[in-house]
């Protein structure tokens, strides 16, 4: 979601700094601010009773993070931890609410982009939920590249490292790493310098 930070701003939004590591809430935190990243990587995870990390995505410049539940009461159901420096938009929830009450168009931006998110999380269980590790990785290499425009074969850079890809996809970085391989080699993927090319 970008809301124009002028908007943000105006509506009382406030400019906050994260090094990396930090967290912007934990899970089960109850949601009080819509949070928008200004600049800057936030990754989106849980963590099992073994303690593996699971990754639910990467989220950077201009995108929003936790608004789909300022709208029910709920808390929290992931942890949003930054990997890197960030500087991040922070909005009160009653602002954030004032905000859409006084703009329909920005209101149903909003439920336009929360929809996508939807359908984003059902394509991307479906393929987690294959015992086939190359289809949970072909899912999550789909997923990332739907971002951009240019759908020709091995004009996408994957963003992930070996390790977040695992996470993503609730692999063991071993697996991954073997079935990146034999993807390279039935000429699904490219490496070139250690990157993916999809």
């Amino acid at each position: 979601m970008v809301i124009d930070e002028n908007i943000l701003q105006s509506a009382g939004a406030e400019l906050r700094q994260y090094k990396p590591m930090d967290y912007l809430f934990f899970e089960g935190d109850s949601p009080n601010y819509y949070y928008q990243i200004v600049s800057g990587e936030v990754k989106l995870n849980n963590y099992n009773e073994e303690g593996k990390e699971f990754i639910h995505t990467i989220l950077s410049n201009g995108q929003s993070c936790g608004e789909s539940v300022l709208f029910i009461d709920k808390p929290y159901p992931v942890n949003a931890e930054t990997l890197t420096e960030c500087s991040v938009l922070r909005l009160q929830r009653s602002a954030f609410m004032n905000l859409l009450d006084s703009s329909p168009k920005l209101c149903l931006e909003v439920s336009s982009f929360l929809s996508q998110l939807l359908y984003d999380k059902i394509v991307k269980m479906q393929n987690i939920s294959s015992q086939n590790p190359a289809i949970r990785l072909k899912g999550l290499m789909d997923y990332l590249k739907s971002s951009q425009g240019d759908e020709s074969p091995f004009s996408f850079t994957i963003p992930l490292t070996r390790q977040q890809m695992a996470d993503h996809t609730g692999l063991c970085v071993e697996t991954a790493i073997r079935t990146i391989k034999h993807m390279e080699k039935d000429n699904i993927v490219q490496i070139i310098d250690r990157k993916i090319l999809y």
